[in-house]
């Protein structure tokens, strides 16, 4: 059940029957910061009260004294200038607590939701030829955890790998093999590449001719070159491989890649579209698309060759044709946000998306504590590096856990220190804080889930899906718990309509902070309670896990 929906429904019957105008959109339901005021909150009534002229407290009253008893809703009340405050009754958030823990059930309420609708995300995206950087882990993390978030919500969702492996760059690159290479082409890795790469633009700031031989090959290449063509995929063989083993690594799997290089053979066609649909302009003799409020973009260069832009446009012409999306999501970088409203501007001109259905997920960069990484002159942070330090720090941490296991924390130590803050803010990277076991960590998480886990394998309860006989004293720490397990389907949806699995990392450690301070106050084995708190345990076992899963973390049996 949506509670607040349900919430507004009441309001708006209550209002109607005092002959007050309102409308859903001016209702906001919250939840009050301290629980003593209820689970849930509105201030309709001081908005009202304005249009009425009448105290907000005595109208909140008047609204509170028509509504009908309710289902779900315990009592109504007053507070401070005129807030109306819900109460919702503890069988009910009991109720909600077994739909959780009976996952199917919970699955297949969430599911509808997304029926029928289709959403692509744009995500990772590395460049060949390098390997897999500290810089491409946002992108990859985010745009995994958003698909897995809507893929639950009932969504066909597509995730489609932006591969850059096409541009200048490369050009400069086959140079870099012709001119140094010693190896033999099957010979080569992923830092050779990388290596050769860095020279090129080393060497470049003394013999300017290296630029133009890099753009010579690359010309070479457009036009088919065979020996630029069998370097330029081998390069891609190469990264491919280096791709595959990191997202093995992360438990990312993407449905498509599709490098750019895929929509060079689409890109007359789409030009031709764009030019016939009378909004583009000669510049200079290049053509160009203006807007009112953004600055131009270029769709084809002075000299006849088209431009990163022009290949984002047949991304989203290839995209609508092919899997007709209600949403189309990118994950990239935030020093790409003019680029994309461009893009957006221009597919809504072209009738092909409403711009509104095109979102571009801004994340911020991701700092150690005393700055932010570099890159410049090969010094490039590679996730592997990060990866295996990670896999160290939980070793130390707990020594006598298997390989699997450490590989779980490790990784999700990183993940969750990625996906734990908003996607648009910077992310800092400070090892103590990630692989912290007490602190808003992943081995937080993963530790409460097998402190969790320990308890069930104890108790002599093994089945249990509901609660037949509710307590009639539920404790203070037990009603804590409680009431954060009924907003976990609130948060999934949260998190899809803010773009921001941070929603969910956040929602989840509230989660194992009530549920540690209530296995450390309250003994669960062999106590006259031990049916209901074992069922608190199962609850927060689901959570977590589903939580955690959308996330992308692995859960830990025992840590």
């Amino acid at each position: 059940m949506k509670i607040a929906e349900e919430i507004k429904k009441i309001i708006l019957e209550s209002c109607s029957d005092l002959k007050l105008s309102v409308v859903e959109e001016e209702i906001k339901i919250e939840h009050p910061a301290d629980v003593s005021f209820g689970d849930y909150s509105t201030n309709i009534a001081m908005i009202l009260a304005k249009q009425e002229k009448i105290n907000p407290k005595e109208l909140a009253q008047k609204i509170v004294n028509s509504i009908d008893k309710s289902d779900f809703v315990e009592k109504v009340g007053v507070a401070g200038a005129g807030f109306i405050n819900f109460y919702l009754k503890s069988e009910f958030l009991i109720k909600e607590a077994e739909k959780i823990n009976y996952e199917s059930i919970f699955k297949n309420e969430l599911s509808e939701n997304g029926k029928g609708k289709t959403m692509v995300i744009d995500y990772s995206a590395p460049n060949i030829a390098k390997p897999f950087g500290i810089g491409h882990l946002r992108s990859t993390n985010i745009g995994q955890a958003i698909y897995n978030i809507y893929k639950i919500l009932g969504w066909n969702c597509v995730g489609d790998n932006h591969i850059g492996d096409w541009g200048t760059q490369y050009g400069k690159l086959v140079a870099a093999i012709k001119k140094w290479n010693k190896k033999d082409l099957n010979d080569l890795t992923i830092d050779d590449l990388e290596k050769l790469y860095v020279k090129f633009h080393k060497e470049a700031e003394t013999d300017k001719k290296l630029i133009d031989e890099g753009r010579d090959w690359f010309a070479k290449l457009e036009k088919g070159d065979k020996e630029a063509k069998e370097i330029w995929q081998k390069c891609i063989d190469i990264s491919m491989v280096e791709f595959e083993k990191v997202y093995e690594l992360l438990g990312v799997n993407i449905d498509f890649v599709h490098g750019e290089s895929f929509y060079e053979e689409k890109l007359e066609e789409v030009t031709k579209e764009i030019i016939d649909k009378g909004i583009t302009k000669k510049s200079e003799g290049a053509i160009i698309i203006e807007f009112d409020d953004t600055p131009p973009a270029m769709l084809q260069k002075s000299n006849g060759t088209t431009t990163y832009f022009t290949r984002d446009m047949a991304t989203i012409r290839y995209r609508m044709e092919n899997w007709k999306p209600n949403l189309i999501i990118y994950e990239v970088g935030a020093d790409q946000q003019l680029h994309f409203k461009q893009v957006f501007k221009t597919a809504e001109m072209m009738g092909w998306m409403p711009d509104e259905r095109m979102v571009h997920i801004a994340h911020g960069l991701i700092r150690w504590t005393t700055g932010k990484f570099s890159t410049r002159k090969g010094d490039t942070i590679h996730l592997s590096d990060v990866i295996d330090k990670a896999m160290e720090r939980a070793k130390e941490m707990a020594p006598e856990n298997d390989i699997e296991t450490i590989e779980a924390v490790a990784i999700g130590a990183i993940k969750f220190n990625d996906l734990s803050s908003d996607p648009r803010k910077d992310v800092i990277f400070d090892w103590d804080q990630i692989m912290s076991l007490d602190g808003d960590s992943g081995p937080y998480l993963q530790y409460t889930y097998a402190r969790c886990k320990s308890v069930l394998d104890k108790t002599k309860i093994k089945e249990q899906k509901n609660i037949n006989e509710i307590p009639e004293n539920i404790n203070d720490d037990e009603m804590a718990l409680i009431k954060e397990f009924y907003r976990f389907e609130e948060k999934i949806m949260e998190a899809s309509e803010r773009f921001s699995p941070s929603v969910i990392a956040e929602y989840l450690l509230g989660v194992a902070r009530k549920y540690n301070e209530f296995y450390a106050k309250n003994r669960i084995i062999d106590q006259k309670e031990e049916v209901f708190r074992v069922f608190l345990t199962r609850v927060t076992v689901s959570i977590l896990k589903t939580g955690l899963n959308l996330l992308g973390i692995k859960t830990v049996e025992r840590m």
